[in-house]
């Protein structure tokens, strides 16, 4: 099982993101996570960085600007989707990488309570 480091850029963008209001808090994260051709389209236009913005996790060992470097994806390159967050905080503890956990939980208590 590969190791994962927590992804700061990501976690910044996302809690601008989220002090922006740019968030979705009702959504079927299955029908609206990105699809290997969003990612695609989305590379066509965007940087690696902007890309690795999107995911909370980075992938140790892989090899950068591929998106196998990149894990826990929490948004759909617009908004942060709550269902996201909660996909990411899932997946990481179902994987025990609590760093990656933790960071998932801190932006979903940051956007409930902004949402309150």
């Amino acid at each position: 099982m590969p190791s994962y480091s927590v992804n700061e850029s990501a976690v910044a963008r996302a809690r601008e993101l989220i002090e922006a209001r740019q968030y979705v808090l009702e959504s079927d994260w299955g029908d609206v996570q990105p699809s290997a051709d969003e990612e695609n389209a989305f590379l066509e236009s965007h940087s690696w960085a902007d890309y690795g913005d999107w995911h909370l996790g980075l992938t140790d060992g892989a090899t950068e600007e591929t998106k196998a470097r990149h894990a826990f994806v929490y948004g759909d390159f617009r908004r942060v989707h709550r269902m996201g967050l909660i996909a990411c905080q899932y997946r990481a503890a179902g994987w025990r990488h609590k760093e990656s956990e933790l960071a998932a939980h801190e932006l979903l208590q940051l956007l409930d309570s902004s949402t309150a």
